[in-house]
């Protein structure tokens, strides 16, 4: 539902009464192709599958989400009648624009990370009723998506620490209130503060805007005290930079650039 509602919001968006072309020229059959003017990788697929679907054409995929493509390559096939077709190309080009963007800079991150055993997630940086589009794409280009939304673990930033008086605790009445399966995870700054988490029974720390040899000195102390811990570096981690963080030798890497940092490929649709 949440990718149909998606769609139908997106096209009464863009069509709004209808489209004025329509009126002008009767329908006939008609097909077309989405062509690349631009290398990256697709994305897109649930989303394009589920707008044929509603609009009642045809998609052929050439290529498939997480397929790399290069200019000129032909990424789907499309076979309606003209109104429809005509109608919907906006809307098919953006969604696809979009998630295969984000794909395609993920998918950077990920390259520079292979062979380091670390993780790359994504983060809660999306735009507003964007987010299960955007960490789709995410995970298309090879990330890990980090929480979904407040609801499904439990996270502790500066801010709510500030509201906290004995981190302790609270975490003994955390885990009497959120669900088994729920893990809590703490943000921190410095490495007195990571082992008060890692002590009060955090299940993920985060090492928030630490260097490559702060997050060593974090390593070695999980790894001597506390083994079950999992690790995670963040902060202004750009692709310029990920590969030092990876051999710190945490667990896992979020960045919220994958997606604010992305730029659009460029996508055309022509008419047979």
């Amino acid at each position: 539902m949440i990718i149909q509602d998606f769609m139908k919001n997106a096209l009464d968006e863009d069509i709004g009464r209808g489209d004025l072309f329509s009126q002008i020229l009767p329908s006939e059959p008609a097909s077309a192709k989405i062509i690349a003017k631009s290398e990256g990788i697709v994305c897109g697929e649930l989303y394009i599958n589920e707008l044929a679907s509603l609009e009642e054409f045809d998609v052929e995929w050439v290529l498939k989400d997480g397929e790399h493509f290069k200019y000129g390559d032909v990424i789907m096939l499309l076979k309606g009648d003209s109104h429809t077709l005509l109608s919907i190309e906006r809307v098919l080009l953006n969604t696809l624009h979009h998630a295969s963007s984000i794909a395609t800079y993920t998918n950077k991150f990920v390259k520079v990370i292979e062979g380091y055993n670390v993780k790359l997630l994504d983060t809660r940086k999306t735009r507003p009723l964007l987010r299960h589009l955007e960490k789709y794409a995410t995970r298309t280009g090879g990330a890990v998506n980090h929480r979904m939304g407040l609801d499904d673990a439990l996270m502790l930033k500066d801010t709510h620490l500030k509201t906290i008086d004995n981190l302790a605790l609270f975490m003994q009445e955390a885990r009497k209130k959120i669900p088994f399966m729920a893990k809590i995870e703490v943000e921190c700054e410095t490495f007195e503060s990571v082992k008060e988490a890692m002590h009060a029974g955090a299940d993920i720390v985060m090492c928030d805007n630490m260097t490559p040899a702060q997050l060593k000195e974090v390593v070695d102390y999980r790894n001597k005290f506390c083994t079950h811990i999992m690790l995670e570096a963040s902060g202004n981690i750009t692709l310029d930079t990920i590969e030092i963080y990876a051999q710190s030798g945490v667990d896992a890497i979020s960045s919220g650039s994958l997606i604010h940092q992305s730029r659009w490929i460029d996508l055309s649709m022509k008419m047979d």
